[in-house]
């Protein structure tokens, strides 16, 4: 067995960041596990069977990443073939589950990291739109509110509204979606100082009150079309220490866990103008 399938022992499906997966991914960490040489067809049965699309509209599939020819980028090459490199690990486990859950946002960030590479070519510095589209492919969260003011708590660090104050909101007008493989991947061994980057989502009120299957597709309908449209930048994101979100980690239903400064760091205080909600 390959040394990567050996750490997929670890993924605990009932955590918060990981269940969201779960359904799809038990059966590819039980294939990775028990007939690791199907593992990569496990994959491509389900893309087939799924019909996704890539950048520039191609099938979506998954190849080793030895297929991928040398000195041809990464992205570049999903976009023109629709062909993943995928590697026997639990990053690139963690981003295949992710395009089968965000596919529209997937292509997206694909798309648009084809054509900045076309664009620039891939040498030097990857620029402020890639490293964008990076910081969201690998470490975003989604955060999803009806409420300004929680919106505002978050972008202005203030975390005792956001997590003790207004504890009882989570669920009912905000949420957390995980999104970045990378994040993912570092939650197999969670820790305090644990940090996404936030996306911030404004959702009708019953967005709260539809099913987790209705919420993923209007997500991804909606954070894809931003996306497609929207000049990006690192500024666009809050961070968020993952932990502290209610029903993420027991130790947090105490509020001292929040006295932490090193981890719920202070943040300057912003006027209206500067708070940016990409959707509205």
């Amino acid at each position: 067995m390959s040394a990567g399938f050996v750490d997929f022992h670890r993924i605990d499906w009932s955590t918060a960041w990981f269940s969201p997966f779960a359904e799809r991914g038990k059966r590819w960490q039980r294939v990775a596990l028990e007939h690791p040489d199907d593992y990569l067809g496990e994959l491509r049965r389900d893309a087939r069977a799924s019909a996704q699309t890539t950048g520039r509209g191609a099938p979506l599939t998954f190849i080793a990443q030895a297929e991928l020819p040398a000195g041809t980028a990464y992205e570049a090459h999903i976009a023109a073939t629709g062909g993943v490199p995928t590697r026997e690990n639990l990053h690139d486990f963690f981003n295949a589950l992710v395009w089968f859950s965000y596919p529209r946002v997937k292509a997206v960030l694909n798309a648009r990291q084809a054509r900045a590479i076309a664009r620039d070519g891939i040498g030097g510095a990857r620029g402020a739109e890639r490293d964008a589209l990076t910081l969201f492919d690998e470490n975003a969260v989604v955060f999803v509110a009806c409420d300004p003011a929680l919106s505002r708590a978050l972008v202005e660090f203030d975390w005792r509204r956001l997590f003790v104050t207004e504890r009882a909101a989570w669920g009912r007008r905000c949420l957390v979606r995980p999104f970045g493989h990378a994040l993912l991947e570092k939650l197999i061994n969670p820790y305090k100082a644990c940090t996404g980057h936030a996306w911030i989502v404004e959702a009708p009120p019953e967005f709260f009150d539809w099913s987790a299957t209705r919420q993923t597709t209007w997500l991804d309908e909606t954070v894809a079309a931003t996306l497609a449209a929207a000049p990006l930048t690192s500024r666009l994101f809050a961070p968020l220490p993952v932990l502290g979100i209610p029903g993420w980690w027991p130790a947090n239903r105490d509020s001292a866990f929040y006295d932490d400064e090193r981890v719920f760091r202070r943040g300057r205080r912003v006027g209206a103008a500067e708070l940016r909600t990409p959707l509205r």
